[in-house]
């Protein structure tokens, strides 16, 4: 090789890596795309809890990116009903929701297992399987077919009964009691005479204030002040036996989703679990003063007879079976779930159990008073 051949090469190469620097910002950019999707919300923005939980996806995604990955967040009825939320993303009107997997239930009764079914889980034993128990995988193989694929974001914890224009004594009092209750839920009802409604959220006030429904369930304490339901129906009812851990997820477009470099996909699952964790403690901070404030302007606690409690758990298995016998999607994720369940409800009656029921007899008795 003679000199000007090599001087040439190395001048080459030299101007390579000293303009290495800038050469690898394309690099860097075609990593971290710019990105805005769309966000259909199942829920109106009065309900901070439920709704904020895609706002604060949103928020942790921008500042996690650099403001690179952006999600513009839209209200029940912005862009389509919130009933219809997840189908706006599997079908690509959308590229994400924040919505519960139960509202999809009439399409396939396998979208509830992400959410909640009745007389499963507590929020806490629903975040252990779905995050050390494979419930979160076995989701997304049931969701490949409708093009989507979900993260838990949000949880709610044991919900309330609902609200009741009239008192709910005995069996006898939900034959054809119209009630405002979804899915699964008002299925395993409908056995023991109840009208299951499904209405949104937003239209379950005015249902309650015209007579057009005798009861309706919502969430819990703090998002039911908000829409005054104890105004047209005061007896408000516990548990929501229905609802003992009900998750609220996000759905991505599952084309969306493939496109997503792998550091992006491992940001959006980081946040979505930090939303999952952050309104679950946000229900649990706010509902003990919620419900206080509810029964101080009208509302009427009542719980569940251990009539009604039983003859809905059994309604329960009937229906687990039936729609097992139609439903293998649905039969597997069942299945694995008891098989978490049973263990779940065995340990709890140790330690958690007792030191809670020993603080509650402490509080009953006067004995957690707080000083000044």
């Amino acid at each position: 090789m003679d000199r000007r051949s090599f001087l040439t090469r190395a001048s080459i190469g030299g101007a390579a890596a000293a303009a290495g620097t800038v050469l690898a910002a394309p690099a860097i950019a075609q990593e971290a795309p710019q990105i805005t999707w769309r966000m259909a919300s199942s829920f109106p923005k009065s309900l901070d809890t439920i709704y904020g939980g895609g706002e604060e996806m949103a928020e942790r995604l921008a500042e996690a990116t650099d403001g690179r990955f952006q999600i513009q967040v839209f209200s029940a009825g912005e862009i389509v009903p919130g009933l219809d939320a997840i189908n706006a993303t599997g079908d690509g009107t959308v590229e994400c929701s924040h919505s519960v997997g139960y509202y999809n239930w009439g399409r396939d009764p396998a979208f509830a297992c992400g959410a909640d079914l009745p007389f499963t889980f507590s929020a806490r034993a629903k975040n252990a399987y779905n995050y050390h128990g494979g419930g979160i995988d076995r989701y997304n193989e049931f969701l490949d077919q409708y093009n989507l694929i979900s993260y838990p974001g949000g949880n709610t914890g044991v919900q309330m009964g609902g609200w009741y224009r009239r008192e709910i004594n005995s069996l006898a009092d939900l034959q054809g009691l119209k009630m405002r209750i979804p899915g699964l839920s008002g299925r395993v009802l409908e056995k023991l005479g109840v009208v299951p409604q499904q209405i949104a959220g937003g239209d379950i006030y005015p249902s309650l204030e015209r007579g057009t429904i005798d009861a309706a369930e919502w969430v819990g304490p703090y998002d039911d002040i908000k829409l005054g339901f104890q105004r047209v129906a005061p007896y408000y009812y516990y548990p929501g036996f229905w609802e003992g851990g009900p998750t609220v997820s996000f759905f991505v477009n599952k084309g969306q989703w493939d496109q997503l470099p792998e550091g992006y996909k491992s940001v959006f699952r980081t946040c979505a679990q930090a939303v999952d964790q952050n309104m679950l403690a946000k229900y649990d901070y706010l509902n003990p003063t919620a419900l206080k404030e509810l029964v101080a302007t009208g509302a009427q606690l009542r719980s569940f007879s251990e009539e009604i409690l039983e003859a809905s758990f059994q309604a329960a298995q009937e229906v687990y079976a039936e729609v097992s016998q139609e439903n293998e999607s649905f039969k597997t994720q069942y299945e694995a779930m008891l098989q978490f369940r049973d263990d779940w409800y065995l340990y709890q009656q140790t330690a958690e159990y007792t030191f809670d029921t020993f603080m509650m007899i402490q509080q009953r008795n006067g004995g957690l008073v707080s000083e000044g």
